[in-house]
């Protein structure tokens, strides 16, 4: 709400509901952050980027003035070549890409969107293929991932439940009816009321991924003889399906235990993705709870200057008129999307009151009062020792409440 004595916020100057105000705001919230990261960056690896030139360009030149008799031009086309050799993996001391281990490993870094790129199909053969299969394993794999999340938070609220149940038994308390499992509805439905709230299952989830990183950190720390330092650094970009390539596993032509190893590695990897990406899901649920925050603080009011009609359900006995004046439904946070449907439902304004419902249906009433009026008196007609003389009961209330006084009986 505005403060007093001052105009509406800058979404009613915008014409802006809601949720393109947010739309809007996150936006510029991301393109700030990622201009603040550009710089960063900037600051942290250009003059590293300008050295490492400069080391190759002398490394370069060092290595003409020895070999003079090297034509510059072959050298070049060579070193072009060596480079596409190495990052195909054809020379040095690495494994065969295409082998049946090899192909499984590059099929889940496709569906799991990581896509290191160390391993890429050639044939043009390979490159269609990969198309139609990427399309329907990553989308299979994001199923997967939510899926997953959902699983989280239902086993919570079960632990959760059960606790309190635990609890009320020591106390020799009876169990609370509500828990009661019943025909009428699933074991998932019963839950409902015990799921935590979006910030416990954030920091589970955090928890989670770094037990898994830490664990398999130590696990690759040694195997690729790498620093602790860059085997998390691997863990997550890896988890988090960037993916930049720069450090990955299993590329060496033999290992000691490999079966195992690669056992090891796909099962931290598959773990790894679905913590982090439930935990980016549940962080996007902060995110946007900041956005309404934020907005809040902007004294932007998201209701446009004009009679905007939200998009709203008709029934028998929700008029045109009231849906327009009606209030936007409020919506509860239960999962991971961060929407309850069923509070939607509950609180969508269908059921409107009995002054809204005469009011708006004040002239159809009428109609049907006279009618009602009409029959009443075919039927005194009939029984003149009946005794009602009038409008009486529900006819005589809606004639006071309508100001109808034509249809009096007693004329």
């Amino acid at each position: 709400m505005a403060r007093p004595g001052r105009r509406g916020g800058c979404c009613r100057l915008l014409h802006l509901k809601e949720d393109n105000a947010r739309f809007l705001l996150l936006a510029v919230v991301m393109c700030l952050y990622m201009a603040a990261g550009a710089g960063l960056f900037m600051l942290l690896e250009a003059d590293n980027e300008l050295r490492e030139r400069a080391e190759y360009a002398t490394l370069y030149r060092a290595f003409l003035d020895r070999y003079p008799s090297v034509n510059e031009t072959d050298l070049r086309d060579l070193l072009r070549k060596h480079a596409l050799a190495d990052a195909a993996g054809i020379v040095g001391d690495k494994r065969t890409r295409w082998d049946f281990s090899g192909s499984f490993y590059f099929v889940g870094t496709v569906v799991s969107t990581i896509g290191f790129g160390m391993t890429t199909p050639r044939t043009v053969g390979g490159k269609v293929v990969l198309i139609f299969y990427g399309f329907f394993g990553c989308a299979g794999a994001i199923l997967f991932f939510n899926l997953f999340l959902e699983r989280i938070i239902t086993f919570l609220a079960y632990i959760l439940r059960a606790i309190h149940e635990r609890g009320l038994r020591r106390k020799g308390l009876p169990r609370d009816p509500k828990n009661r499992r019943s025909s009428q509805g699933s074991e998932d439905d019963q839950l409902d009321s015990w799921k935590p709230s979006v910030y416990w299952v954030m920091l589970i989830l955090l928890l989670g991924a770094t037990v898994v990183a830490v664990s398999a950190s130590s696990m690759y720390m040694p195997v690729e003889d790498w620093t602790y330092f860059e085997a998390i650094y691997f863990c997550f970009v890896t988890f988090a399906t960037i993916g930049f390539g720069d450090y990955v596993v299993s590329q060496r032509s033999s290992y000691r235990n490999v079966y195992f190893y690669r056992l090891g590695n796909f099962i931290f990897i598959v773990l790894g993705c679905c913590c982090i990406y439930s935990l980016f899901n549940v962080t996007s649920i902060v995110i946007k709870q900041f956005l309404n925050w934020l907005l809040r603080r902007l004294n932007c009011e998201c209701t446009c200057s004009f009679k905007a009609v939200p998009i709203t359900r008709r029934n028998a006995i929700t008029p045109g008129h009231v849906h327009r004046g009606a209030k936007t439904p409020t919506v509860t946070v239960t999962d991971a999307d961060g929407d309850s449907d069923s509070e939607y439902r509950r609180n969508s304004g269908e059921m409107i009151s009995m002054k809204d419902f005469l009011q708006a249906n004040k002239i159809s009433l009428a109609m049907m009062q006279k009618q009602l009026w009409e029959t009443a008196q075919s039927g005194r007609s009939n029984n003149n020792n009946s005794g009602f003389q009038g409008g009486v009961g529900p006819l005589a209330i809606l004639n006071r409440k309508l100001g109808q006084d034509e249809y009096d009986p007693g004329i």
